[in-house]
């Protein structure tokens, strides 16, 4: 360990986590739940609970057992279109939830200030400068920029744009930078950029505690950057937010459902929100079958372009240690 140039070049995000190093887990549906989030926190990382559709008792549930198995910080990410929102923020404050990450949309001004007013800080991202202003100005603590490279629901710009366009220009609150990040070199280049930390999912995936299924993971041991794409829109009439994952039958079935509510809407068949929903609905049920059951044919294989470094089953605190001495060797290059 180079004695304090990590530790330095990070120390903005690690005071605000609480944590040793300041990398977060991204919230991945189904696999960022009381294990991984636990093992990641303990390791000196900053685990995130993904409530997703979660009910509010089941949220209560798994924030409580997560407690149960770590002492140290951790988060909640919220979707801020679920239609419990609000009871989902309550139990997050009643459950004294220090962090609570709001995705899936640009959260309401109530929201942050139902949650700053509880005692939590407030991460949201932001996917263009406009939009970080604007959060900042709403009472954002932190900002999280992810780029194209991300697996699951994906922006149309890659990370390292986003990174050029933001983080010379926002110093208000600490920024995490996140998509298709697989080692630590990167990780210093961005904190050298003014990224306070960073956000990380794929690696993760295949930790020892995670609960994904063995054939998720060798799924992801064997694949690669290549192998992890967007899904396609077919018709502008049914907005889909692009879905990086890696190719397979699922996939295929994704485009097969496109076509017929499409041809269902213009038969007169079905309405065109209705339509949309059982689009949408696809992603939620899909993820289960291959993340928890194993159908890695048919379920979605969400993954960003980093898969391909993920070579092996690992413990959670191998992953991070790996991550930090990656970092300080790039860090003691540069230094002679």
């Amino acid at each position: 360990m180079i004695p304090g140039h990590l530790t330095d070049l990070w120390r903005r995000g690690t005071e605000f986590l609480g944590c040793e190093h300041a990398i977060m887990c991204g919230a991945m549906t189904w696999v960022s739940e009381r294990h991984l989030v636990s093992a990641i926190s303990n390791a000196g990382g900053f685990g995130v609970v993904a409530c997703g559709s979660m009910t509010p008792e089941l949220l209560d549930t798994e924030i409580k057992a997560t407690a149960q198995m770590t002492s140290k910080p951790y988060g909640v990410n919220l979707i801020t279109m679920h239609p419990d929102l609000d009871e989902l923020i309550q139990v997050c404050l009643r459950n004294l939830v220090t962090h609570v990450v709001l995705a899936g949309g640009l959260p309401s001004s109530n929201s942050i200030k139902a949650l700053k007013g509880g005692g939590a800080k407030v991460i949201c991202f932001a996917p263009a400068l406009v939009i970080a202003k604007r959060l900042i100005k709403m009472g954002a603590d932190a900002l999280v920029i992810e780029g194209s490279e991300a697996g699951g629901h994906i922006g149309p710009v890659s990370t390292s744009v986003l990174a050029q366009e933001i983080l010379p220009v926002v110093s208000e609150v600490p920024v995490f930078v996140a998509g298709g990040i697989g080692r630590g070199e990167v990780i210093v280049n961005y904190l050298e950029m003014g990224a306070s930390g960073v956000q990380m999912g794929t690696r993760f995936v295949c930790a020892e505690e995670s609960i994904a299924h063995p054939n998720f993971k060798k799924v992801f041991i064997r694949g690669n950057a290549r192998d992890a794409m967007p899904t396609v829109q077919i018709d502008k009439r049914f907005p889909v937010i692009p879905v990086r994952a890696l190719t397979n039958a699922g996939t295929d079935a994704f485009m097969a459902i496109q076509r017929a509510m499409i041809n269902k809407f213009i038969a007169g068949e079905i309405e065109q929100g209705a339509a949309q929903l059982e689009i949408e609905h696809f992603w939620a049920g899909s993820l289960r079958r291959a993340v928890i059951d194993g159908d890695v044919e048919n379920g979605s294989l969400m993954a960003g372009q980093s898969v391909g470094m993920v070579k092996k089953e690992q413990p959670t605190v191998e992953i991070i240690a790996e991550l930090v001495d990656q970092a300080d060797a790039a860090l003691r290059k540069r230094n002679h």
